[in-house]
């Protein structure tokens, strides 16, 4: 009996080893800066970018890729969804590119929260909503099919992340959401 008590205490040590590996690797992540010229950090996304206009994917500029760096991630989700995180766009194996061109496939898409692989614009039902749209630079590529979902691409990100960063934009439907939104008028 003893025996498996310590086999199972040298399991959770090692377990909790395991985790604590995971959160420091994540913790010294370098920090990534995402932006676009359609809209600033907690700005409004243009309506162009949603389900009330064309719904493509905003262009992104992403700085500060790291040497190593073979791969990115991106996940785009809406924080203030009724049921929960709603994902909009998971596209892994993107080339390290400091550009990712609106309405592009920049590398291969999973499986959003419509049930689609493609990008799906911010649609919220009521109020605003918080969109993040959260880059990962990786020192590998992912061997993932089409048929993934965000959680498969995360857990496959585990310990291969360099560099993470954000850019968060806002939207409600109804109101007009121009180029320039979010930007401070003197």
């Amino acid at each position: 009996m003893r025996k498996v008590a310590l086999i199972v205490l040298l399991f959770i040590t090692g377990c909790v080893s395991q985790a604590e590996e995971t959160k420091k690797a994540l913790v010294e992540a370098e920090e990534l800066t995402v932006s676009s010229p359609a809209f600033r950090h907690n700005g409004n996304v243009p309506s162009k970018y949603t389900c009330e206009g064309e719904n493509v994917n905003p262009p992104l500029e992403i700085e500060g890729i790291p040497e190593g760096a073979i791969s990115l991630v991106l996940i785009v989700e809406d924080l203030d969804a009724p049921r929960g995180i709603f994902v909009h766009w998971v596209v892994f194996n993107i080339s390290p590119v400091t550009i990712i061109e609106e309405n592009s496939v920049p590398g291969v898409e999973g499986i959003n929260s419509f049930g689609n692989n493609f990008y799906g614009g911010p649609c919220p039902p009521s109020g605003t909503h918080q969109y993040v749209f959260a880059v990962y630079a990786l020192d590998t590529t992912l061997t993932l099919d089409p048929t993934v979902t965000k959680n498969d691409v995360v857990e496959a990100m585990e310990g291969h992340i360099l560099a993470k960063g954000e850019l968060i934009g806002l939207y409600s439907k109804g109101q007009s959401h121009g180029f320039l939104s979010g930007l401070s008028y003197c």
